[in-house]
């Protein structure tokens, strides 16, 4: 993992020393089965975003400072990670061949209501030279309040998160992964849009994890009869930003540990359980956390308290979430805001399927 990594004395004045500085930062602290058919796919051409992403991300543009931050959970560990994403890696992909991004639609239930279901859409990022005979770890990524599957901008000819895969697998930092932008709202809501998402486990596990299992390659051993969706999961990772963040923590690790081993939650806001509740969760499981990679601005009036609520203290609560080997927890100058949630991905996918 290239950029985490320990930094630690080796003799006792040095880790006193180390020891005494960081606690002065951390003063002000550093503190979720398509059916038989298969899906409509067609190239990404939508050319401009939704209105209501620009709702979601209507807070700072402010470029993120270029630093390096320390943090701190338990005294032996100190770790660093990456705070801003290299100008470069912002822009197309100049050193060959680019990654390709398709349109789908698929079959979903409704979960909530009558059991009757109707057609979905989602963003597929194929990496550049995608074999449909190889395998490939996959990320779903989840948007926010008043989003859907356009929000992330994968629909766009212009889209700052193909632009940072691009990058980073063309330069060999991570392995090259599908990524999955779906519409994460559950079918079936009717009077509290909050409800969509929380009730989004279901479609996740039933319809479309098994429509891309089923069409594109991944780890899993798809079959239409039925398959074990678990034997997979350490290829799979689940993220999000805001509304999509809660879900990766109440949805992803509350509901979901059999089918992810990797989680990052951007600026999660005030609905997301709280530490001790994932904690307990993390506990009594089976399954095993690979990574649980947090970030959130600290200027996010927002949701900073309740991203920090949710995540912060967790290593204190579970032994099983150790900083620098399954859990980090950053926050840096931002609000809710782009430069925060692409800040949250190049971290992530860089954590999750590092090269």
């Amino acid at each position: 993992m290239k950029i985490y990594n320990k930094n630690m004395g080796e003799n006792k004045i040095m880790k006193k020393i180390l020891l005494t500085l960081t606690s002065a930062l951390v003063i002000t602290g550093l503190l979720c089965s398509c059916g038989s058919n298969k899906p409509v796919v067609e190239p990404s051409s939508d050319t401009t975003v939704s209105e209501a992403a620009s709702e979601e991300t209507s807070g700072s543009t402010t470029e993120t400072t270029k630093e390096t931050t320390t943090a701190t959970t338990k005294e032996e560990i100190v770790y660093n990670y990456e705070t801003e994403i290299p100008a470069d890696y912002t822009m197309a992909f100049k050193g060959g061949e680019s990654g390709k991004v398709e349109k789908i639609t698929y079959f979903a239930k409704d979960y909530i209501g009558d059991g009757e279901g109707s057609e979905k859409s989602a963003y597929v990022y194929l990496p550049a030279g995608y074999d449909p005979k190889g395998q490939y770890n996959v990320i779903y990524l989840m948007h926010g309040m008043g989003g859907d599957e356009t929000m992330w901008g994968l629909n766009l000819e212009e889209s700052e998160l193909k632009s940072i895969l691009d990058n980073l697998i063309g330069n060999g930092d991570i392995d090259p992964v599908i990524v999955v932008t779906p519409d994460n709202m559950a079918l079936g809501w009717r009077f509290d849009e909050r409800d969509a998402f929380y009730n989004y486990g279901k479609e996740l596990r039933n319809d479309l994890i098994p429509c891309i299992e089923k069409n594109y390659a991944t780890y899993a051993d798809f079959s239409d009869d039925g398959y074990d969706l678990s034997a997979a999961r350490e290829h799979r990772a689940m993220a999000g930003f805001s509304m999509g963040g809660m879900q990766t923590v109440n949805v992803g690790i509350g509901e979901c540990l059999d089918l992810f081993a990797w989680f990052g939650a951007f600026s999660a806001p005030g609905t997301t359980n709280d530490a001790s509740v994932t904690a307990e969760t993390i506990k009594n499981s089976e399954y095993t956390v690979k990574y649980f990679y947090n970030i959130c601005g600290t200027d996010d009036t927002g949701s900073y308290y309740f991203a920090s609520a949710a995540a912060k203290k967790l290593p204190d609560l579970c032994d099983k979430m150790i900083p620098n080997e399954n859990f980090t927890w950053q926050e840096q100058p931002g609000g809710h805001d782009w430069p925060i949630w692409y800040v949250g991905i190049y971290n992530f996918a860089k954590i999750a399927f590092a090269k």
